[in-house]
């Protein structure tokens, strides 16, 4: 209690502080003194403390359509009345208190960052837990839920520096009290998101090749993050008792793990049902919140512009071309989607839902621009790990204990991309071979943020209200339901290309992995028939110094893995020459046969070179830092749990398997909709939970 009375008193002055400051800028502003400031400050706190909550419910629709804009508007006039009702302070218009609420989180943001006063952890406190209160939805139980927050793209040896140096020191705080223990555990050949949460989401992710792909029974292409597609890769992999389908709730992911509460989920944006407002609602329920973000986000735009030209002048390599545009996208990635999901998921705690899955975008989509351990990268890690304890926080007045369990999709590898180490891409490489010009290509350059975005939106136009149709009407979308796309659409542009007559050969890449296709050509296209339309082709790739090794299947041999000194048969285990996967670790073989037998395995799949005195790859991408094949810490993500959850003594191998280890943890807490999935007695409900990891 003396800690926050403290704290508060000192925001109130740093609240009359910044109003002096208002007052000494703004003409249709004027306060009376310290003292005065102080008493104008007290009144604004008041109204916003009992007008405000009903406010914010009245007008939250129109402020998550506007992205809080109207909440501010309507938070001006809070404070151009408070302003009225001081006797030390006068305001003159409606504009001028927008100004002033404006300035007030501005100035108060900044000063609390340089003061590490952190007042998020009182409205996490009250404000959720009222708001969740309000929803009649919480659930009391002495069964501990559980919380899986995922850090898309941090490699377990990424993650294993930042413990020691400090860049995740509420993760490092876990390890050593010696509550927690950190796990490496091994993706499949498709180390990317759509693969890696089917197998942990669903426990299924046969015949996803790669983040992209063409498949020739349905002839177009298939892009993971497109809600159309991952609606239908939900289809296909979901048995109706995922990992979070006992009132689970999916925050930000791909697939929805059968969770019925979804959120920027890419699966359910186009079908989701219930009123949009809800989820957003403990984000909008703050005074400050929509210019406290656009704060932020302003910090973060120049962040990242101070970023590339500081890259460019130290002429730090490898490096890419960052665009103005990604500077907005990395801004709606570390600070907007990340404040959303953090409300909403604060809120399904204090609703006491059972099990909560949300991903972390920010540190991948930076790192695949600046570099996987960056100055930038790392700051964003740093970021992520401060949410973590906010979560860590709330988590005390939940109804229920929590466990806290922290882990990856996927890791991310560095290196030159193949276009600019070689001066071609891999398109250009193939249509030379090939000598045609007919060609569907596609490569994201690291869209998932964009992507987010998009659901965001969709979810908002797929409503049939005044808010849904001008959202509809500004994306130039025609029906409730249609996905909302921002940016280049890499699945749209494959269509076009491919419309009318099926193109003669598609390319596509996910990371360093690239995916050749012959749509003409029925089924899979062997070596065989390969050498009789393109001679040149297998020869042209085999011998480019940035491809590592090509899978093709031969009629007479099977499963075949070329590489730039030798051969391996995978059907027969033979090698001749030197073996193209032995750079690749000891699975690589298991990983690239289980990928030839998919139903959809591209005609030729190629993996880039892994330089591994660097620790290097060549994404065919333009990626500085990239993932999606074999090479590197990107088949490396990390688990990180409480240590009293038991964990498989041989190595995790695989997202499937990762699945039935996160199942199998849901069943000892006591779960009853995982009890089949137990594997191990369940820990005393009084030993250590993840709400107190010191304790």
């Amino acid at each position: 209690m003396r800690r926050l009375v403290l704290r508060g008193l000192l925001v109130l002055a740093l609240d009359a502080a910044a109003l002096i400051l208002l007052a000494a800028v703004l003409p249709g502003f004027d306060v009376e003194g310290f003292g005065g400031a102080l008493g104008t400050a007290a009144i604004v706190g008041v109204l916003n403390a009992l007008v405000w909550p009903t406010l914010s419910r009245l007008a939250l629709p129109l402020s998550v359509v506007t992205l809080g804009l109207a909440g501010l508007v309507l938070n001006g006039a809070l404070v151009a009345l408070a302003a009225s009702a001081s006797p030390w302070a006068t305001i003159n218009d409606w504009f001028s208190g927008i100004v002033v609420a404006v300035g007030l989180a501005i100035i108060t943001t900044a000063t609390s960052s340089m003061l590490a006063i952190d007042d998020d952890e009182a409205w996490m406190r009250n404000v959720v837990r009222r708001q969740a209160r309000r929803r009649g939805a919480i659930v009391e139980s002495d069964v501990p839920g559980m919380l899986f927050l995922e850090i898309d793209g941090l490699a377990y040896d990424v993650l294993r520096r930042a413990l020691r140096d400090g860049n995740a020191p509420t993760l490092a705080r876990w390890v050593r009290d010696g509550t927690y223990r950190v796990e490496r555990w091994e993706t499949d050949w498709s180390s990317q998101t759509g693969a890696c949460q089917a197998g942990l989401l669903h426990g299924d992710n046969e015949d996803m090749p790669a983040f992209r792909w063409w498949e020739k029974d349905r002839g177009t292409a298939i892009v993971t993050n497109h809600p159309r597609d991952a609606e239908e890769l939900e289809r296909r992999h979901s048995n109706g008792r995922g990992l979070l389908h006992a009132d689970g709730a999916s925050r930000a992911n791909i697939l929805s793990g059968d969770a019925p509460h979804t959120m920027l989920t890419m699966s359910t944006v186009r079908s989701r049902r219930g009123p949009i407002g809800r989820d957003y609602a403990a984000y909008f329920a703050r005074p400050y919140a929509a210019a406290k973000t656009g704060a932020l986000v302003l910090a973060e735009l120049l962040r990242e512009r101070h970023a590339a030209v500081r890259q460019a002048r130290d002429d730090v390599q490898p490096r890419i071309q960052r665009s103005r545009m990604y500077a907005v996208v990395r801004a709606w990635a570390t600070v907007i989607q990340r404040d959303l999901q953090i409300a909403t998921v604060v809120g399904d705690m204090m609703a006491g839902r059972p099990v909560i899955y949300t991903t972390f975008l920010a540190y991948d989509e930076v790192a695949h621009h600046s570099g996987i351990e960056r100055h930038d990268a790392l700051a964003v890690l740093r970021q992520v790990d401060r949410q973590i304890r906010r979560v860590e926080i709330a988590a005390a007045d939940a109804p229920r204990p929590y466990r806290l369990v922290v882990l990856s999709d996927h890791g991310q590898s560095q290196g030159t991309t193949f276009a600019d180490r070689f001066g071609i891409t891999l398109e250009g490489v193939v249509l030379s071979a090939c000598e045609t010009e007919d060609v569907a290509a596609a490569a994201g350059g690291g869209d998932e943020s964009l992507a987010y975005l998009s659901a965001g939106l969709t979810e908002v136009a797929r409503d049939e209200t005044a808010a849904g149709r001008a959202v509809r009407s500004a994306t130039h979308n025609r029906r409730a339901g249609d996905a909302v796309t921002l940016g280049a659409d890499a699945r749209a542009e494959v269509e076009r290309q491919g419309e009318g007559e099926l193109p003669e050969v598609t390319v596509m890449a996910s990371g360093c992995l690239g995916l050749v296709s012959f749509p003409r050509e029925p089924g899979r296209v062997t070596l065989e028939r390969l050498q009789e339309l393109h001679p040149r082709l297998l020869g042209a790739l085999t011998a480019h110094p940035g491809i590592g090794f090509v899978l093709v299947r031969s009629e007479r041999d099977g499963a075949v893995v070329l590489g730039p000194r030798g051969t391996r048969w995978l059907d027969s285990d033979r090698v001749e020459g030197e073996d193209p996967l032995a750079p690749f670790g000891p699975n690589a073989a298991a990983h690239v046969r289980r990928t030839d037998g998919f139903a959809h395995c591209p005609d030729l799949a190629i993996n880039s070179t892994y330089w591994a005195d660097l620790e290097e790859v060549a994404a065919f991408e333009e990626l500085v830092g990239s993932h999606g094949g074999l090479g590197g810490t990107q088949s490396f993500p990390f688990v990180l749990f409480p240590g009293v959850l038991p964990y498989p003594d041989e190595p995790v191998v695989g997202a499937e398997r990762m699945h039935r280890v996160l199942r199998s943890w849901l069943a000892l807490l006591g779960q009853d909709a995982y009890r089949d999935d137990a594997v191990a007695p369940a820990p005393p409900l009084d030993s250590p939970t993840v709400t107190h990891p010191a304790g």
